[in-house]
């Protein structure tokens, strides 16, 4: 993509013509603006641009080419700006339209790009560069037939471009057409044989149909065309481990490690691989490394604990397992391996409770297996020590309310959802909320002190959590059972992570009190939070980027998809019931937002801030929302005044995002 857009910069160069007065000192800025940026110094471009811009404001491609200085240097947003104002300056900029639509598609924002696509197409139709760019846009959008035409178009004019062959390819193996996949692949290769990138992808197609020696051959190749492309190792790596050549592998991981030394999943294999040959201690640095920078992900501890039992430390592997549990309470894996390590601490009690608690889990896996419910995803007695593949890193919460940092770039996250929940009075500001006389009266009716309508992690210690579940439940099995109970059970139920039970528990308290809208609220929301959780231990990985391409960073992998849906439809029952309840909006905007569909998200925001126009994460997910949906100035004014109302996460994102939009 860079090496098209350099190229462009010479045609603009070309096409650009200034007014008489002063012509000398306007190309010559143009010049020199364009000089730096072949020579990669965009920020001196952009400089040398500013003062060209000066001098002339309706100079177009002045701001088209600070616009391409601006992509470069990944401020997308600016690039786009000023990208558009060359099209305002000269609506049939052709240019522009293509690469603002480039833009626009890094951005995710596929919709606008194909459209800038669809006008760049109409202006200059015999033009193939934006045919292959918008096939790239077809392909991330998942319109593989689409693409896949586009990328047709564009090889009857460009027969020589290695990267069309590749990502065609990608198109017909996402429609699961492995002969057409092979043949683009191929041509890839034969158009160009010095590009890694063809190798690669024929070699991980091999690698997916069990032909390691084809794969390895490829791997083998890519290497010898680019020694510093990590993903040609570590593929290498996996096929090694493969066809049972564990030393192979490990140096394959070590020169992964040695290009990049912070990648956790690589040294998650290479921990594996280590555990598989023995080599326990060195396995062990390496879950401990992980640990470090995964600390809430189930596998890593209850990989661990394995290489803890191997080496004789039983005590910590006890902990690691029962670490594994709290994080996963349906691990039924975990309370097998737990159980049996019980037993060589003489512990028969429990060692028979885990042995019980896998049983039951396993059972109940098994009798759901053609529900409909989320508990279908809950672990049985399957092996999680098979090596993963590098489209993958570690998942996070999707309601972490900070900004998450992983792989040199930022994502921000919407903060969570609220419920009722309990928490110990402390010294931690909280952030202003109206008062409704409903909400007092449920909260007095329910008599616990503890109990708060808030968005944040309960502080009470888990022990206390433990205790008090188990106090609700004798208080079940008395008889006599009220809602107001089962209500209280279902809270700690779902904070103790035993998220199917609590669901259940929440229902029968709605069929006792089917008129009270905080129910519905709180199984909405422990419906959410399990989804969220659930993906995170099913979905161990998630796809990371590994080339600046935007075609480059699909994988082949399928990936189960999760639905809001049920959650969603307690909400439209608790607005029904309560159509005042601003939190109601607010948490149905965050499960839209996660669904995808941000302009609803957007229109819940909006109504829960009509009700409470002091609903400081409202503005902030509104402002996340609008950002996400290209509306950076709008986006930015909602989260400065979140910052206003006390949300302090509000001025880390304004800092990014402010910048970016002044530029």
């Amino acid at each position: 993509m860079r090496k098209i857009l350099l190229l462009i910069i010479l045609a603009a160069t070309f096409g650009c013509h200034f007014g008489a007065h002063a012509q000398y000192n306007r190309e010559y800025f143009f010049w020199v603006g364009r000089r730096c940026m072949m020579n990669n110094d965009y920020q001196e471009a952009i400089r040398t641009l500013n003062t060209l811009l000066r001098f002339d404001d309706e100079a177009f491609e002045g701001y088209f080419l600070r616009g391409i200085a601006k992509y470069n240097l990944d401020d997308l947003i600016g690039a786009e700006f000023d990208f558009s104002t060359a099209i305002k300056l000269n609506p049939v900029y052709t240019q522009a339209y293509t690469y603002r639509a480039i833009t626009r598609s890094r951005l995710g924002n596929y919709d606008d790009a194909l459209q800038d696509f669809r006008e760049a197409i109409e202006l200059r139709p015999d033009l193939p560069s934006p045919y292959y760019s918008r096939g790239v846009t077809r392909l991330l959008n998942q319109q593989f037939k689409e693409a896949i035409s586009d990328f047709d178009k564009f090889i009857r004019q460009e027969k020589k471009v290695a990267d069309a062959f590749i990502c065609r390819g990608l198109s017909y193996l996402h429609l699961k057409d492995t002969v057409q996949a092979y043949d683009n692949f191929n041509r890839a290769i034969r158009t160009n044989r010095e590009d890694p990138n063809g190798y690669n992808r024929r070699g991980a197609l091999y690698m997916q149909q069990k032909r390691y020696g084809e794969a390895e051959a490829d791997f083998d190749k890519a290497i010898s065309c680019d020694s510093t492309y990590l993903l040609s190792y570590f593929n290498r790596a996996l096929v090694y481990s493969d066809t049972h050549r564990p030393m192979r592998a490990l140096a394959d991981f070590d020169k992964v490690i040695q290009l990049d030394s912070t990648n956790s999943l690589t040294y998650f294999n290479r921990a594996m691989l280590r555990a598989q040959i023995g080599d326990y201690n060195r396995a062990l640095d390496d879950y401990n490394r992980v640990a470090l920078y995964s600390p809430n992900n189930v596998l890593v501890y209850y990989n661990r604990a394995g290489v803890h039992a191997q080496l004789g430390e039983i005590e910590k592997a006890v902990a690691d397992y029962t670490s594994a549990i709290k994080l996963y309470p349906d691990f039924a894996n975990a309370y097998i391996y737990r159980g049996r390590l019980r037993e060589l601490l003489r512990d028969p009690k429990g060692a028979k409770h885990d042995r019980e608690t896998a049983q039951k889990k396993i059972a109940a896996y098994r009798s759901r297996l053609s529900d409909s419910t989320y508990s279908i995803y809950a672990d049985t007695t399957q092996r999680f020590d098979r090596l993963l593949s590098f489209d993958s890193k570690f998942a996070g919460s999707s309601f972490d309310p900070i900004i998450n940092r992983s792989g040199g770039r930022e994502e921000m996250r919407l903060m969570p959802l609220f419920k009722f929940t309990l928490l110990q009075p402390d010294s931690i500001p909280t952030v202003a909320h109206y008062r409704l006389r409903r909400i007092d009266d449920f909260k007095k009716r329910v008599g616990n002190k503890l109990l708060t309508l808030s968005c944040r992690e309960s502080n009470v210690s888990a022990d206390s959590l433990v205790l008090f579940d188990k106090h609700y439940a004798q208080e079940l099995r008395k008889g006599d059972v009220s809602w107001i109970d089962l209500f209280q059970r279902g809270i700690t139920q779902s904070l103790i992570k035993q998220y199917t039970n609590s669901v259940n528990t929440y229902t029968a308290a709605i069929e006792q009190n089917p008129s009270n809208p905080f129910l519905y609220l709180n199984r909405s929301t422990t419906r959410a939070e399990m989804i969220d959780f659930i993906s995170s231990i099913d979905n161990s990985y998630q796809r990371i980027t590994i080339d600046s391409d935007p075609a480059n960073r699909l994988n082949n992998n399928s990936k189960r998809t999760y639905s809001y849906d049920e959650a969603v439809a307690d909400l439209n029952k608790v607005i029904k019931l309560f159509p005042d309840f601003a939190h109601a909006y607010y948490n149905r905007a965050n499960l839209r937002a996660l669904s995808g569909s941000l302009p609803e998200a957007f229109d819940d925001y909006t109504k829960a801030i009509e009700l409470n126009p002091s609903f400081a994460e409202a503005y902030y997910n509104r402002g996340v929302v609008q950002i996400f949906m290209k509306d950076t100035r709008k986006g930015c004014l909602d989260i400065s005044k979140a910052g206003e109302l006390g949300i302090k996460a509000a001025y880390e994102v304004l800092k990014r995002y402010a910048r970016n939009e002044d530029n």
